[in-house]
């Protein structure tokens, strides 16, 4: 495998977290047109490709709207470390079984740790009463992971410094907004409680 493949699957594991479709859709199409050797053929397939557009529309619609954006999240909480497993496996599976398993384990934890940091900061921003803030987040989500995708197809060890530096300032703000996070969920609990009610 080599230590050249772990910042590309690192990138495209942290992209997944975000937009596993888009993902799918710039490497596929990457590889489909300009026949990258560090892109799994697999991705390029029509059927693939078709797949991940659709999937990627619907993404685009759902995730722009408040409070749907955090149920499609908790949806994706499994798909999306799955998808970044899998990218991660495709990319390593030409060497040894081990260099596989190294490949997928670090695509599905980058992309499950990076999934959690985005349904977090997702419900903070859901605490603002108005959808204007939920596209803009959305749309700077979807455009981000489109560059740095394509930056990592150029330059894989640039792509995964600014993946890294994204991954942690996420993080970072997670911990900040936690108070917000704790009142959403204290509204939600609230409402749940009034529910049940008879």
């Amino acid at each position: 495998m080599g230590a050249e493949l772990l910042p590309l699957v690192f990138t495209a594991g942290w992209a997944s977290g975000i937009n596993a479709y888009a993902v799918v859709l710039v490497l596929g199409l990457a590889d489909r047109f300009l026949s990258l050797g560090q892109v799994p053929d697999a991705l390029a397939r029509t059927d693939v490709l078709v797949g991940a557009a659709v999937l990627f529309l619907l993404e685009a619609v759902a995730d722009k709207v408040p409070y749907l954006d955090s149920v499609w999240d908790s949806v994706h909480t499994v798909v999306r470390p799955a998808v970044g497993a899998t990218i991660g496996y495709l990319i390593g599976h030409d060497g040894a079984s081990l260099d596989a398993a190294v490949t997928a384990a670090t695509g599905g934890v980058t992309a499950l740790v990076s999934h959690g940091i985005k349904a977090g900061l997702r419900v903070a921003v859901n605490t603002s009463p108005e959808p204007v803030s939920t596209i803009a987040v959305s749309t700077g989500e979807d455009l981000t992971v489109a560059g740095v995708m394509a930056l990592a197809l150029a330059n894989p060890w640039l792509s995964a410094g600014i993946a890294l530096i994204l991954l942690v300032a996420g993080a970072w703000l997670v911990v900040r907004l936690a108070g917000r996070i704790r009142n959403v969920k204290r509204r939600y609990d609230a409402w749940g409680a009034r529910l049940r009610r008879p």
